[in-house]
């Protein structure tokens, strides 16, 4: 770390600059965002977009400069400026109770929803008046488990650089396709103009999700419409789908939380996808 620059003081510009990404006004009007914590850095710095390096500025403490001397130097090789920083520094800039010592700022890296529905996308998921950002990110992470193509939260969803967010999805958000401030209404329309089969997730649906892989009928381009994990879909959008499909309850479970359903939902797909893909 010979080379590194000297500790920024906490009355930097770039510090406070830093800080006021907490905000989702700044994020907006600067178009950047926190990404907390090794994994997150990590695959920042690995991620480009048509405009370039995702990742442009990096603050760490020493300490975790040496810890992950390997994600600095991946960091500092796609361009981003690094910033050593005290601890309390650190902990000035970060949104966690306990920072892990890495605070990178990146672009937004949101993608239009026209280049998802160009792309023919298999396997989607659509947030729907998804407010909290930990069930927004976690969503994220399962559908980049499952290989989802895209995922779409819609205007009524939470901001998808929610430091909170950014972190549940674990580094997913730089795997997969984001668009954000879709209505539902045309989020709807559009995919199934391209084909895709729209289904909520819904605990009151009418179709069981056992029986739905049973009749073979999820093997084709689908897209998950996932709701508010208090109140669910509105009625407006549950018109909207194909079909509404509730995870069938075989304990004495009251329900799922939002992510575990989701996650039941994508990987049922995408199992019937590669069955499908394997018999043809």
């Amino acid at each position: 770390m010979s080379a590194a620059p000297e500790l920024i003081s906490s009355r930097s510009p770039r510090v406070s600059a830093a800080r006021r990404l907490a905000k989702r006004s700044f994020r907006g009007k600067e178009r950047l965002f926190l990404a907390e914590g090794p994994q997150a850095v990590r695959e920042a710095a690995g991620h480009r977009t048509g405009s370039g390096p995702t990742l442009v500025e990096l603050f760490a403490t020493l300490d975790a400069a040496e810890r992950y001397a390997d994600i600095v130097g991946e960091a500092r090789a796609a361009g981003a400026r690094l910033h050593l920083a005290a601890d309390d520094v650190i902990a000035d800039i970060s949104t966690t109770v306990t920072p892990q010592g890495l605070v990178g700022i990146c672009r937004f890296l949101d993608t239009p929803f026209e280049d998802i529905l160009k792309a023919e996308p298999r396997l989607v998921a659509v947030l729907a008046h998804v407010r909290d950002p930990g069930n927004a990110g976690t969503v994220l992470r399962c559908a980049d488990a499952a290989g989802a193509d895209a995922v779409v939260l819609t205007d009524a969803s939470v901001d998808l650089y929610n430091p909170k967010a950014v972190r549940a999805s674990v580094g997913s958000l730089f795997h997969l396709p984001v668009a954000t401030g879709v209505p539902v209404e045309e989020a709807v329309r559009g995919l199934k103009d391209a084909g895709v089969r729209i289904l909520a997730a819904d605990g009151a649906g009418d179709d069981d999700l056992d029986d739905e892989l049973d009749k073979g009928t999820m093997g084709g381009p689908t897209a998950w419409v996932f709701g508010n994990e208090a109140w669910g879909l509105p009625e407006e959008t549950r018109a909207l789908a194909d079909a509404v499909v509730r995870v069938p309850i075989h304990g004495r479970a009251e329900s799922l939380n939002l992510a575990t359903a989701a996650a039941v939902c994508l990987y049922a797909s995408a199992r019937a996808q590669r069955a499908r893909g394997a018999g043809s």
